[in-house]
């Protein structure tokens, strides 16, 4: 009986997913925002709370963040890496200084600690590639030419991950200075451990996974991934980051063929990782922290159009350009979740659960609007500021009269 009703409300979940995901493309909307209001529906206070199949959505959530980084890894190239760390590196810190530092003056602000602090300052930091690339496509900009320093910053910001999300998982854990310091000391190491062997050994590698039956690719790539995130969940770095790592060292035909079979199982698991996390979030607690998730939508959307003018501006880009890039980086998504789901998991504060779910529906809605209209608005507001001013004729008609009288 306990299965039948597992069954019911799992297969009951996709099917409502694959409807919200038909909606969202017929109305050139993402779907995350309608992924978590689901979540919200059906969890505690919701309008029908699961029950049986719960703890596997728990587990299809945990798969759901493992891909979402294995596909991540799985777009660049160890060599791409590098290059983007040497010539956009002070983009990248240009952005972490913006975008992270209001979300933690936020945290503090509102009496959540230092340790929330820190998550909250990864929430606000880190843009949405998923739905930025979606946003670009949509509008034609692929081929840009601030389209490459779009995707820079995105990079760098991935790359932080690597180093970000263990600090913030041995924080979360309540870690000592001692124990936090050696997890970090880990995930560097296995980081550069891999891009070594990655740039080195790349093609053995690829060579090793590849396979021209789509059937075992898939079974060799995803065995792997969630092996890797297992052994690096064990040694107290994050599974996302294991992840990431297998995906970057992948390439060439084997990185296309993984990304075409895994990109139907990606979509799937991320829906549910999304469902999940808003099953862990009481609809009634988003209303109190809505103002303050307001605010800090709006300040750090106007950081992030601020980042990427400056660095489309260092890239040698038109105004027009620069003002496109930074509209097409406002939307936060999925790593802004991840993060926070980190912090729910482990109880640390009640309220940044709400406050980073109404902070990502705001900014995963206005992120597409800003990317599209930015650019029009600040040109409008420019031309207007620098067009001439006609002659000022009421002071000289006095004048005129009385030479006339």
């Amino acid at each position: 009986m306990h299965s039948a009703v597992l069954l019911i409300e799992f297969g009951s979940i996709i099917l409502g997913l694959g409807l919200l995901g038909r909606f969202a493309a017929r109305f050139r909307l993402s779907p995350i925002p309608l992924y978590l209001l689901a979540g919200l529906a059906f969890g505690e206070g919701g309008l029908l709370p699961l029950g049986a199949s719960e703890e596997f959505v728990s587990i299809g959530a945990e798969i759901g963040v493992i891909l979402l980084l294995l596909m991540l890894g799985l777009e660049y190239s160890a060599g791409d890496l590098v290059t983007n760390l040497k010539a956009h590196y002070p983009s990248g810190l240009v952005d972490g200084a913006l975008n992270a530092l209001p979300g933690a003056a936020a945290a503090l602000l509102l009496g959540w600690g230092p340790v929330a602090a820190v998550v909250l300052a990864g929430v606000t930091w880190i843009s949405s590639s998923g739905v930025i690339a979606k946003v670009l496509g949509d509008l034609g900009r692929v081929g840009n030419r601030e389209t490459p320093v779009i995707l820079s910053v995105l990079v760098l910001e991935d790359l932080a991950m690597a180093v970000y999300l263990p600090i913030v998982t041995a924080l979360v854990a309540g870690a000592g200075l001692l124990a936090g310091s050696l997890t970090l000391a880990i995930a560097l190491g296995a980081a550069g451990l891999v891009l070594f062997t990655a740039v080195r050994y790349g093609r053995l590698i690829s060579r090793f996974v590849s396979s021209d039956d789509p059937e075992k690719l898939l079974l060799v790539v995803l065995g792997l991934t969630i092996l890797v995130a297992g052994v690096a969940q064990q040694l107290q770095v994050s599974a996302a980051v294991g992840a990431f790592l297998v995906g970057i060292a992948l390439s060439g035909e084997v990185a296309e063929g993984a990304h075409t079979l895994l990109n139907p199982l990606r979509d799937l698991f991320a829906a549910v990782f999304f469902v999940f996390f808003g099953l862990h979030t009481d609809p009634a607690s988003i209303p109190p922290v809505l103002l303050p998730a307001l605010a800090l939508a709006l300040v750090t959307a106007a950081t992030k159009i601020a980042t990427g003018y400056w660095a489309a501006r260092r890239a040698g880009i038109s105004p027009k350009g620069r003002w496109r890039a930074g509209g097409a980086l406002v939307a936060r998504g999925e790593f802004s979740i991840v993060i926070a789901g980190l912090a729910v998991s482990a109880g640390i504060e009640p309220s940044l659960g709400p406050l980073a779910t109404a902070y990502v529906l705001i900014l995963v809605i206005l992120g597409p609007l800003t990317a599209r209209y930015t650019e029009p608005l600040a040109t409008k507001l420019t031309a207007h500021r620098d067009s001439p001013r006609p002659p000022d004729t009421k002071s000289r008609l006095p004048e005129a009269s009385v030479d006339s009288a």
